[in-house]
């Protein structure tokens, strides 16, 4: 009775060790066969391509084929996976450390409104420089929001696209560009010389202190714009002069729009705040080397300071990692929406002939383990919906609703009012007002509203748009006359007269058109601090501050 008690002792030993020997060999076997899948699929691939290539009747373009082949692969996978041919250097370069050569200006293709206020077909899109940054060429040579671009270096810009037209004012550090504008008020197109830069955004675009008469300290604000090289001790300097030199004593960290970045610089900002030996993010994917766990390294120098970081849903990646990471160690209070739930990893490797792939390797989970991804993309491979998981990205401590509105405001920036009369308005007017002191008066939205009925400006409700479509269908069907005239009744009702709509939204009107011409005047920096003023988060976050 006991051999036999033994031996079946034994038997499930023996058992239990020859499955743990045979699990390797069967992760090996899957391995190797799904290696064998690849090597067929990338077979059958080249032999597609050389039949086509003996066989098709025309010349082919063999690299245009194989770049477009690619990308129609990668889309299958995930958004972020990427390839990179070697002429796309640049935009590599610039996606990694926030630097390019070029004339430093934001650029935005659109119709241009005719004197009677029609818009030109979409086919003849014209060019505008929005946005010349402080300090950058474009800025110093003289380059002005709103200046339409006709030509670069003697080549016209009609007809191509905006990524075309910023490619042909990129270029090498040094080199001239000859760029020929069109100004509002010149009758002559002007022509700039402008020497390119290597231009490098900065990852702080502003910070300031901000006074309270229910804080007894000032509060310390850094707006934070993306995770590139050397951005985390940009946030230091920038954290250090508010400490030591402007008294700030609590801190806001305003981290809305920052779409992330590289994990190491999240790592240094978070270490500011945390203890040594923290862990911050942990990376897990497929391979040994995509499993990593990033720990502070460094005594926190700023262990005791109040925080608050507010996000939004354009919040993403590393920005979730800072955010995501304070929270779960108990070291700041969220104030915004839920962020946007950007999980995973990337890393870039070089392929042969000069290319790149930034590929997915992992994700990331936060110090809780909540894993950090929304979207599983895999479920795009089984041929799924996608669907977006509501426990992905970073649920803020307080949830502050979207304060965006489709009303009049919406309907003058999407088509450019705001920006067109503030155009007018920087010719008009040599100096404004202060930032934190500027204002716009009723006698200038009066003046606002004359230059809208000098371009025909009618306002369009959506839901007049929609009612629209729908009267014209009720026509078309069988709905009785009584019924037919009370529906055309209403259609007035919902076209309202666009002064009566400005009226009611006075307020937001000067706030959003007074930002968009200090930007004339102050540039980024002082359209940030105009702004300020009048943001209701920051306003939560100084009330959550006391």
């Amino acid at each position: 009775m006991l051999m036999v008690k033994m031996s079946a002792n034994l038997y499930r030993i023996i058992c239990v060790n020859l499955l743990l020997a045979l699990l390797p060999l069967s992760v090996v076997a899957q391995e190797r066969q799904e290696t064998t899948r690849a090597d067929e699929c990338i077979s059958i691939f080249n032999d597609v391509l050389r039949q086509v290539d003996v066989n098709y009747v025309d010349t082919l373009n063999y690299e245009d084929l194989t770049e477009t082949a690619i990308n129609a692969m990668l889309r299958k996978i995930d958004p972020y996976t990427v390839y990179y041919p070697k002429k796309n250097d640049r935009e590599l370069r610039m996606m990694t450390t926030g630097k390019y050569g070029g004339i430093g200006s934001i650029i935005q293709q659109r119709p241009r409104p005719d004197k009677a206020g029609k818009k030109q077909p979409k086919d003849s899109l014209w060019t505008y420089a929005v946005n010349p940054y402080e300090g950058k060429p474009a800025q110093r040579a003289g380059m002005l929001a709103g200046d339409r671009i006709l030509s670069i270096d003697g080549k016209t810009t009609k007809g191509l696209t905006v990524s075309e037209v910023s490619n042909n004012l990129r270029g090498v550090p040094g080199t001239t560009v000859v760029v020929e504008i069109e100004r509002e008020g010149v009758a002559k197109p002007i022509k700039l010389e402008i020497v390119r830069e290597d231009i490098h955004l900065d990852a702080v675009s502003y910070y300031t202190t901000i006074e309270a008469d229910s804080l007894s300290t000032p509060v310390g604000y850094i707006a934070f714009n993306e995770f590139t090289e050397g951005s985390a001790q940009a946030f230091s300097n920038a954290l250090d002069e508010l400490y030591y030199n402007r008294g700030a004593r609590k801190l806001i960290i305003d981290l809305r729009g920052n779409g992330g970045g590289i994990v190491d610089e999240a790592l240094q900002i978070v270490n500011l705040f945390v203890d040594e030996g923290q862990k911050v993010v942990e990376t897990k994917g497929k391979t040994s080397r995509s499993n990593y766990i990033y720990q502070t390294r460094n005594k926190p120098r700023y262990k005791d300071l109040p925080l608050v970081v507010l996000v939004d849903k354009n919040s993403a990646s590393a920005s979730e990692i800072v955010s995501g990471a304070l929270q779960d160690l108990h070291r700041a209070t969220l104030i915004g929406q839920r962020t946007f739930g950007k999980g995973l990893v990337q890393n870039v490797r070089p392929i042969i002939y000069g290319g790149h792939i930034k590929v997915t390797t992992s994700k990331y989970y936060l110090p809780s383990g909540r894993c950090i991804q929304a979207i599983d993309y895999s479920e795009r491979q089984k041929g799924h919906e996608l669907k977006r998981d509501t426990a992905g990205g970073i649920l803020p401590d307080i949830v502050l609703n979207d304060s965006a509105k489709v009303d009049i405001c919406y309907s003058l920036f999407l088509n450019h009012y705001f920006f067109d009369y503030a155009t007018r308005y920087h010719r008009l007017h040599d100096s404004i007002a202060k930032p934190d002191q500027f204002m716009l008066t009723d006698g200038d939205i009066e003046d606002f509203c004359k230059f809208l009925d000098e371009r025909k400006f009618k306002y369009e409700t959506e839901t007049g748009k929609f009612f629209a479509d729908m009267l014209k269908m009720a026509k078309h069907e069988d709905i009785d006359s009584t019924t037919l005239a009370q529906l055309e009744a209403l259609e007035p009702m919902l076209t309202p007269d666009f002064r009566e709509a400005i009226e009611r939204n006075k307020d937001e009107v000067k706030e959003m058109l007074g930002s968009e011409i200090v930007l004339r005047y102050y540039y980024q920096r002082g359209q940030a601090a105009y702004n300020l003023r009048f943001d209701d988060e920051i306003k939560r976050a100084l009330s959550e501050l006391k």
